[in-house]
């Protein structure tokens, strides 16, 4: 098949590279010519295992090209795929869906022939019929169908999750839709992939739901976490005990600093806004967004007691910046919160990701970035993992207390145990667990 991506970010250039494997002919488009310039030189603007070398094969194959110009790419597409961002709209919450409407303006101009165009932007419900308002506008003669097909990538593991998806969701108004969607991917449906077909506004609120549900997965168990602290019990015991729950699952019950990232902070507040336009209160989405921004405010109190009760002049090293391991994405990062947060109370915050420290530099330009995993330790005061990053997992302890002022460990993703850290000589603080509050000497 012909297939047009529009949007050469995260989501456009991980599925162009999928669907590129698949055998299709994928041409991605983007309005930013430098950064198609750079991918057609083999450069990849994001950070994503595995990315860099499908890209590269797929170019080298032919079966995969990068442009500026709808024209062609457009008019000969079986498929034409809008994969642009959905930020937050500035001020009130909503989905911000210009870049959506200005692209599929874009894709009116250039139609020929039957096409389907799909939306796998995460977008709120109804979205569909607008895209299908302004194709018709700019387009009456055109033969078009518009659907939903929402992307469910894991940053960090979405080639993976391309590959070897727990389902496709397809929402469709008209039939003719389903036999070119299912081609799109029958490399998957013969693997036995689930293939969902749903219409249109059930395919765009399922995205939400989905992310929403998760998100308050997180929230529950960080809830959790400091309920374990206070009446002595183990949040790592207590998850593994309701995760092995088949009703409940073990995914997403991992106590921490909070989510990030791109996708659960954006759809959770734009789902609670959307239905407030329909009249019906999310409380419990609402209470999930507001224990996540808790949960930073939280997580910087446990430092600073860790610390006496005060960290002005004092150092604190940081150990990840980027909102999860595998990612180059800082984008609501809690480690970014907490590094502000900390300079506000008047620490000095020396960080280290292997990954997100050049995005970093940019939005706390006050935070002194590290050599390596070692470096922030140097005469800190205390070190806190907060992102955790595989190289985090099995420092040398020993040296770690050896360069330090004071042998604090923080450990925001209870990867240690305090056994190891007392032996090393590191005093050790981690998140609903027993040892989560113990004395400062």
């Amino acid at each position: 098949m012909k297939i047009a991506i529009v949007g050469a970010g995260y989501v456009g250039l991980v599925t162009g590279a999928g669907l590129a494997d698949f055998g299709h002919q994928v041409t991605a488009i983007d309005v930013d010519a430098d950064r198609i310039s750079a991918l057609q030189q083999g450069v990849v603007p994001i950070f994503e295992p595995g990315l860099d070398e499908l890209l590269s094969r797929n170019m080298a194959a032919g079966r995969l090209v990068f442009t500026t110009s709808f024209g062609a790419a457009v008019a000969e597409a079986d498929v034409v795929f809008l994969a642009v961002g959905t930020p937050s709209r500035r001020g009130d919450g909503h989905a911000d869906l210009s870049y959506v409407y200005d692209a599929t303006r874009k894709v009116a101009e250039h139609l020929d022939g039957f096409t389907v165009v799909a939306t796998k932007s995460t977008v709120p419900v109804g979205t569909g019929d607008e895209v299908e308002r302004i194709l018709a506008e700019h387009r009456p003669d055109a033969d078009v169908l518009v659907v939903s097909n929402p992307e469910f990538l894991r940053e960090g593991a979405a080639i993976e999750d391309f590959k070897r998806p727990d389902r496709i969701v397809v929402g469709i108004e008209d039939e003719r839709a389903r036999a070119v969607m299912t081609e799109v991917y029958r490399p998957l449906y013969l693997n036995q992939a689930p293939l969902l077909f749903t219409n249109r506004r059930t395919a765009e609120l399922t995205k939400y739901a989905a992310n929403a549900f998760l998100a308050m997965k997180v929230s529950f168990i960080n809830e959790m976490a400091e309920l374990c602290e206070r009446a002595g019990a183990d949040v790592q015991e207590v998850a593994r005990g309701i995760g092995l729950d088949r009703r409940i699952g073990s995914k997403f019950l991992h106590a921490g600093p909070g989510y990030g990232g791109s996708c659960f902070p954006k759809d959770t507040l734009a789902l609670v806004r959307t239905a407030a336009d329909h009249d019906v209160s999310l409380s419990l989405v609402g209470a999930t967004i507001a224990a996540n921004a808790r949960q930073r405010f939280l997580m910087v109190d446990k430092i600073v007691g860790a610390c006496g009760g005060d960290v002005s002049g004092k150092t604190i090293g940081l150990l990840g910046l980027t909102f999860k391991p595998n990612t180059d994405d800082i984008r609501d990062a809690p480690a970014i919160d907490i590094a502000t947060m900390l300079m506000e109370r008047g620490a000095r915050v020396v960080a280290y990701d292997p990954q997100g420290m050049a995005a970093a530099a940019l939005v706390v330009p006050g935070v002194v970035m590290a050599e390596d995993a070692y470096a922030p330790a140097d005469t800190a005061d205390a070190l806190v993992l907060v992102t955790e990053w595989n190289e985090f997992r099995s420092l040398d302890l020993a040296r770690v207390a050896g360069v330090m002022r004071h042998p604090v460990f923080v450990d925001l993703r209870n990867v240690y145990r305090r056994e190891e850290m007392q032996r090393a000589g590191l005093r050790y603080m981690s998140v609903g667990r027993p040892d989560a509050e113990e004395p400062r000497p």
